[in-house]
């Protein structure tokens, strides 16, 4: 059928073959979840990619990276995460699914007694679900010491970083590692950074390296927010308000003209914004449960960051080096705070592209594509 239910989950059919890519679309299930993933190149090809989307994109969104890599002898692969693009968008409401799929269960000390009635919930070191003191980042490359940083999902929602975290881990263990001794790289833009970096902290032997375009700072996380105690009531009014009665002014902004207008904002290649890009990322966000998960996602005003992960003692800095870039026409990610990464000592290298924006990997291909084939050398050359 073209669409269906899983569970509380709308899942509907992608196309078989991307008009974006021009590849297979292909399903993963995923803890009962349809997963829609991408691949390029030679399947036996010895060298894996995972490629990580951003915030209400979707594989489609690596149409050039996918053929750069895969003209240069690799195996690429990009995945929808759960809620994007044409994978599975289960209620972020539904308490069964979210039991079945929510990356937060079994991390957090407080839950430790709720969650031992839970089946299938994993192993793990647990922690605060509100870490104290943390360093953060400022805009102007600066450092705030003794932030707060909520960990936790507030509304409980599976829509969250590690969720995606553990989806990518999953889907990197079952369907792209050939072999116990074989590696991926990750490369993720925008918020899938958070993803892709929780990734690598909760399985450290499947990745090798990864590679960040644009990292997102999280401007509506409760750690980012100035004047939280003041601020932090009346954004969580204004996000409940969305939730309940937002579908309205998602109708009207999701129409071709206006998305390619929205787009222009954290694009600075103007060029680069055409038809094909708005149709692939607009048409699953029209499928049914999509708005809904978009509002449970602009009301996620927790989960980590990039300085808390990658200064995380638990980082493998040995055997995962990082290399950070951005766009210095990037009206969202600041660049200064972003050379503040090259403080890590995960992060090796921190370079800025040259006039474009958010998401230089769609902007100018072919300012990315020889840096990041330039990073894989570095990793096939330990």
């Amino acid at each position: 059928c073209v669409l269906c239910r899983f569970s509380s989950a709308y899942t509907v059919a992608p196309p078989p073959i991307s008009p974006a890519t021009k590849l297979p679309n292909n399903i993963y299930d995923w803890r009962g979840q349809q997963v829609r993933w991408q691949m390029a190149g030679d399947p036996n090809a010895e060298k894996a990619v995972v490629l990580v989307h951003g915030l209400f994109v979707n594989a489609d969104h690596w149409r050039h990276t996918l053929k750069g890599l895969a003209d240069a002898g690799y195996r690429a692969y990009a995945l929808d995460l759960l809620g994007s693009g044409y994978s599975s968008k289960p209620s972020p409401w539904d308490v069964d699914v979210s039991n079945n799929v929510n990356g937060e269960r079994g991390r957090f000390l407080e839950d430790e007694a709720t969650e031992s009635r839970l089946e299938d919930v994993k192993t793990r070191a647990k922690g605060p679900s509100v870490l104290p003191k943390i360093k953060l980042g400022t805009s102007g490359g600066g450092e705030r010491l003794d932030c707060d940083v909520d960990l936790r999902h507030p509304l409980g929602s599976p829509y969250n970083f590690y969720t995606w975290g553990e989806q990518i881990a999953d889907f990197t263990q079952d369907i792209v590692l050939k072999n116990k001794n074989e590696k991926a790289t990750l490369v993720c833009n925008s918020i899938g950074t958070m993803s892709s970096l929780q990734s690598v902290l909760d399985e450290p032997d499947l990745f090798d390296g990864v590679f960040v375009i644009c990292p997102n700072f999280r401007e509506l996380h409760s750690a980012e927010i100035p004047l939280a105690k003041v601020s932090m009531p009346i954004l969580r009014s204004v996000q409940k308000l969305l939730r309940s009665k937002g579908q309205g002014l998602f109708d009207k902004l999701a129409k071709p003209s206006i998305v390619k207008e929205i787009l222009m904002e954290p694009y600075h290649v103007s060029d680069a914004v055409d038809d094909e890009l708005v149709d692939v990322l607009l048409t699953p966000l029209l499928t049914p449960g999509a708005s809904d998960i978009v509002f449970d996602t602009l009301s996620y005003s927790a989960g980590p960051l990039p300085e808390q992960q990658l200064s995380d003692p638990a980082f493998p800095t040995e055997s995962c080096p990082v290399w950070v870039t951005y766009g210095d026409k990037d009206p969202w990610t600041p660049g200064k705070r972003v050379e503040a990464l090259g403080k890590m000592p995960c992060v090796e290298k921190v370079v800025a592209f040259k006039n474009v924006g958010h998401c230089p990997h769609d902007e100018a291909p072919e300012l990315v594509n020889p840096l990041l084939l330039d990073f894989l050398k570095r990793i096939e050359s330990g």
